[in-house]
């Protein structure tokens, strides 16, 4: 068979030295090539965990490890109560609650403060002297304004409670030491609330007051 072009070219190729050398350079080159390219690949998702890792523990979360100290979110109810001296004598109820004040707490957040609120009066009965047992223990007031971070409640509220507690130990002919427990609530609070209601919506802790109750009544 007569070589044609192709098997001269074939001959060339395969005889050529050069021919050899050229093809091995760019066979290497090109699996070089390969191998840095998958390197590089490699190296930059690592790169990329690590920023997702680094970025993700720069989150919300409490960093102990900075030093730097975490406010804690506040608890606890918002105001305090205090009371002012008490009244020189009873009023005509025969029983007087002192001035009661309140002061907001200054590290409560805007949001837990309120404008209006509510007074509830629990009266501790197993210290009482009275005829029978109570079956009712606490009075629920309206509510009353309580403008500013501090402030006192209307005298005016004030002598209504008096009168409604009044009312309530007149009718078991209570004498002498009266215990009684304070505290303001959330405007919301119904006439006619649960503990559970009231614990709800405390603004306040429990502040408590010991009267002396002088019943007007003559049958007790």
């Amino acid at each position: 068979m007569r070589p044609g072009k192709f098997a001269a070219s074939n001959r060339r190729y395969r005889n050529d030295p050069r021919s050899h050398s050229i093809s091995a350079q760019e066979w290497y080159d090109g699996v070089l090539f390969r191998l840095n390219g998958e390197d590089d690949l490699r190296k930059s998702i690592v790169l990329v965990i690590a920023g997702l890792a680094f970025l993700a523990g720069c989150g919300p979360q409490g960093n102990n490890n900075s030093g730097i100290p975490v406010k804690p979110r506040f608890q606890g109810p918002p105001y305090h109560l205090a009371l002012a001296a008490p009244p020189a004598k009873p009023n005509k109820a025969g029983i007087a609650i002192p001035l009661i004040k309140y002061t907001a707490d200054p590290n409560a957040p805007p949001d837990a403060l309120a404008t209006r609120a509510i007074l509830v009066v629990r009266i501790d009965t197993s210290s009482l002297t009275s005829k029978g047992h109570m079956t009712m223990n606490q009075i629920i007031m309206g509510a009353v304004d309580i403008p500013g971070t501090e402030g006192a409640l209307p005298a005016v509220y004030l002598d209504a409670t008096d009168q409604s507690l009044a009312t309530l130990l007149e009718e078991y002919c209570v004498k002498g030491k009266v215990k009684i427990a304070v505290a303001l609530t959330r405007s919301s609070l119904s006439s006619t609330a649960e503990d559970s209601e009231i614990n709800d919506k405390l603004l306040t802790a429990w502040l408590p007051i010991e009267l002396v109750f002088k019943n007007p009544l003559p049958h007790c």
